[in-house]
């Protein structure tokens, strides 16, 4: 979340939760949890698109050796209406059908409204993708927390991670950030971190018999302040860590909204450690930057993906695009404050 969103939140925060103030900070133990993937009437081995500018091949056959999709990164941008510095009402509907033309999508900050609504007429929009979605296999969006969780009472919201694909995959588990900073007053810099439950999640995915992937998606902390900056380097410490211990050996894809200006001489000098902690987390877990294999044209930008061989799955990038002509609406302007990101993948079985 981004503080220009979030200007009048901390006076809604209280109204709708009644708490006494809002928090500026918070550290925890990482929260895990786990929620199952859900299969709809589509087919896997149909293609439902030209994936935009980048194109979708569909799904291999079960038995194939090698094989190219389409992987999507994108935060819609689908805080309550209220809160969005975007028009998520009129956005949502428009964004659902166009995820179709890929083959695996990862979207951010999208999620899905509490059933019963106590606090109408405020609401998610994640069930927008859901209804227009014609891939076949989907994650079941986190519950929303709305101030119950006890070790972390401020926050409204859960980790607005969630992924559509023509491949299936197991469960998927989430892992919240260890720590956060920022609460609905920004003035001291913050992006109200606090009030959702962001982190990461993980969903072993397979591309066909015997070939699976680890696939990540990812939120991490926004915000400009030094413990912003501190808590950066704690989550991607944090999520290098559970991949070497959950993923190990295992091919991977990670794709998300990083947080991390990665330019050689970011806009803001608050961003300078940034290039820093993306190295060393790439580092750290053997994952390459999209980016450095493709030699893209803007490596900085905050929404990236990342992969690695192994597991005997052999991973390689083929192109990286934004898609900023497809993802607009009618009068030109586009449909969420970030750019999607797509990548066509090859694969190989070893």
């Amino acid at each position: 979340m981004r503080p220009h969103r979030l200007t009048t939140a901390c006076a809604l925060s209280a109204a709708v939760l009644a708490l006494g103030a809002c928090s500026s900070g918070a550290t925890d133990e990482a929260a895990s949890t786990t929620t199952s993937a859900t299969a709809t009437s589509g087919s896997a081995g149909t293609n439902a698109g030209t994936g935009g500018s980048s194109g979708s091949s569909g799904s291999a056959a079960a038995d194939a050796d090698s094989g190219e999709f389409v992987a999507l990164a994108y935060n819609v941008a689908g805080l309550p209406e209220v809160l969005s510095g975007s028009e998520p009402a009129t956005n949502m509907p428009q964004i659902g059908p166009k995820l179709n033309a890929y083959d695996l999508v990862l979207v951010q900050e999208s999620w899905k409204t509490p059933d019963p609504n106590p606090y109408a007429p405020m609401r998610g929009y994640h069930e927008e993708l859901e209804a227009t979605s014609e891939l076949e296999h989907r994650s079941t969006p986190a519950t929303q927390p709305l101030g119950t969780d006890a070790t972390r009472p401020e926050a409204l919201l859960a980790d607005g991670l969630n992924r559509f694909s023509r491949f299936a995959f197991g469960d998927v588990t989430r892992v919240r950030w260890e720590g956060c900073f920022g609460g609905a007053d920004t003035s001291d810099r913050g992006a109200a971190d606090c009030l959702a439950t962001k982190g990461f999640s993980v969903a072993t995915t397979t591309l066909a018999d015997g070939v699976e992937v680890d696939v990540y998606n990812l939120h991490a902390e926004a915000g400009s302040s030094d413990r912003d900056q501190e808590l950066q380097a704690a989550d991607f410490a944090q999520l290098a860590a559970f991949i070497n211990e959950h993923s190990a050996g295992k091919a991977i894809i990670l794709g998300g909204d990083t947080n991390l200006h990665t330019d050689e001489v970011p806009e803001n000098p608050q961003d300078e450690a940034d290039a820093g902690i993306w190295e060393t987390f790439l580092a750290d877990t053997g994952l390459s930057d999209v980016c450095t294999t493709l030699d893209c044209p803007e490596p900085g930008r905050i929404d990236k993906f990342a992969y690695r061989s192994g597991g005997g799955v052999t991973l390689e990038p083929l192109s990286w695009n934004f898609e900023t002509d497809v993802f607009v609406r009618d009068d030109g302007e586009p449909l969420s404050d970030h750019e999607a990101l797509a990548v066509r993948f090859s694969w190989q079985r070893d």
